[in-house]
């Protein structure tokens, strides 16, 4: 891609704005401007050196300051964000995808900025892409036309999503061969529970199928056509042009009838729907491993020390006879509202330009991997070697403590991942092998669409209660099994519940967006 630059330069009224805003202040070698406030969002408490690389440095170079107010998913997610809605005191601006939903934007005008004049003013890079890349336009503009959120496309992504993975020294014990259809796997998880699999001596410590770090029901339910999308989907997939609810397809109903059967025969964790993530923790990083099968992003993610023993479950063929992945590239690869800014901030534009860099080459494999000499080196070639962790850790655990790594505004195009080598062995370069094999049997997800304020309105009322008591009813369907009246039953109170219109609404999201992308 041609045209973008490195740094952005604020034009002469801005700068004149910015030393009046705010007096000069000496940090280290360089001086500051302006600070800034900024909440972003992590999935769990890796500590603060994320921001201390390529983010701070930058910053300091454009000559300004950041203050981070780091939240976790579920600190946020159970009230700081609506006490923080409410009336709280906001920052200058929110980075990452998880602070706010499209329905938080929509349900709060005036808090939110539209950042259309500034990216054409101070923002070369994005400006740039945007005219380049359909799909990066597309989401960065809201359906109202707006744009209140920055979008992002990360480096080295595959096609497919989290995956099912097995115990390759579990089926060497047993001289079993890789299961390739959903009753080999039965069969083989049934080996499992009797055959001492792990060779310690007690044939009953064995789980042949456990819950990873990602739905279990999806995922054991891969083989009759359930495909989950990736986060903001609804449970949602995409069948000959119309919007399917994955929990209401008759698919569902088959692969939860099976999954249940297993359940009852003991082939799967009895704790699967109760017990918290500590113990699921210890289950699947036990020294000597316990769990079969499990699902997630990668192998050493799952578990941990033990990731060795582990290899790609492949796509099975269900009762069709297909193969079926997870896979959800729109959501995967890319994302929106990655950087957010709010009423409060006072001077944007100082802020905006560091925003502006991180829409590069160099920027956007060190807010992934981390910075240069800790996550990543850059060869005189211009091509990049993603550096082993440091220690007794995971590759993925490393890039997560060492960078803003899925969340933040980020962009390559698609020559870059030829760019990209691994000095060990890393998760990220797993994937991409697996995704090799694996991708042929992407089907279309649900993409990733925008609504309108009144759409937002209504799904906001009607969302949660429909995803509770879908999954609530899973459960007791997977462990209790389900008769016609019962599942019909079922039917009919997602429809008193706003399925009808729940579809519906997506279903007109859909449409829009393709109706968009033909034109």
């Amino acid at each position: 891609m041609t045209g973008r630059i490195r740094w952005c330069s604020v034009s002469a009224a801005a700068l004149l704005l910015a030393v009046s805003a705010a007096p000069y202040m000496a940090h280290g070698d360089e001086t500051v401007r302006e600070n800034y406030e900024i909440l972003t969002v992590r999935r769990s408490d890796l500590g603060d050196v994320y921001h201390t690389g390529f983010p701070d440095i930058s910053a300091r170079e454009q000559g300004i300051r950041i203050r981070w107010d780091t939240r976790t998913d579920t600190d946020w997610e159970s009230g700081e964000k609506e006490l923080l809605l409410s009336g709280g005191s906001l920052p200058d601006a929110f980075m990452g995808s998880l602070c706010l939903t499209e329905e938080d934007i929509r349900s709060h005008p005036g808090m939110i900025v539209p950042l259309e004049d500034y990216i054409d003013t101070c923002m070369p890079n994005l400006k740039a892409i945007l005219e380049e890349d359909p799909m990066m336009k597309e989401l960065a503009c809201s359906s109202g036309g707006h744009i209140y959120g920055l979008p992002a496309r990360r480096p080295c992504r595959p096609l497919i999503g989290d995956q099912m993975f097995i115990n390759r020294s579990w089926l060497e014990r047993l001289s079993l061969s890789m299961p390739q259809t959903w009753s080999e796997f039965t069969d083989v998880l049934r080996a499992f529970r009797d055959r001492d699999a792990n060779g310690n001596g007690d044939p009953s410590d064995e789980i042949p199928y456990g819950r990873g770090l990602t739905d279990p029901v999806m995922f054991f339910c891969l083989p009759f056509g359930i495909t989950p999308g990736s986060d903001g989907t609804d449970l949602l997939a995409v069948r000959d042009s119309d919007v399917v609810f994955l929990p209401a397809a008759e698919a569902y109903r088959e692969g939860i009838e099976w999954m249940h059967r297993c359940y009852v025969e003991g082939l799967i964790d009895m704790d699967l729907f109760t017990e918290d993530d500590s113990l699921r923790d210890v289950k699947l990083h036990a020294q000597t491993p316990v769990i079969g099968c499990a699902a997630g992003w990668t192998a050493d993610a799952v578990f941990g020390g033990s990731a060795g023993e582990y290899e790609d479950l492949p796509a099975l063929a269900g009762p069709d006879g297909e193969r079926y992945i997870a896979s959800d590239p729109e959501h995967l690869n890319y994302s929106r509202y990655e950087f957010i800014l709010t009423g409060a901030c006072r001077n944007p534009e100082p802020l905006l330009a560091w925003i502006d860099g991180f829409y590069t080459d160099d920027a956007s494999v060190q807010n992934y991997y981390g910075s240069f000499g800790t996550g990543v080196v850059k060869s005189e070639d211009g091509t990049y070697t993603v550096l082993a962790p440091k220690g007794d850790i995971s590759a993925d655990a490393w890039a997560w403590m060492n960078s803003l790594r899925d969340y933040g505004p980020k962009y390559v195009d698609d020559s870059f991942d030829g760019k990209v080598t691994y000095e060990a062995d890393n998760s990220d370069a797993k994937k991409l092998e697996s995704d090799r094999s694996l991708r042929q049997y992407a089907g279309e997800a649900y993409p990733n669409v925008s609504y309108t304020a009144s759409q937002c309105d209504v799904l906001k009322q009607i969302r949660a209660p429909i995803l509770e008591y879908a999954r609530s009813m899973t459960v007791r369907f997977v462990t209790r099994g389900l008769t016609d009246a019962e599942w019909e039953a079922y039917l009919d109170h997602l429809g008193d519940l706003g399925l009808e219109e729940f579809l519906r609404i997506h279903k007109e999201a859909y449409d829009s967006c393709m109706e968009q992308r033909n034109q």
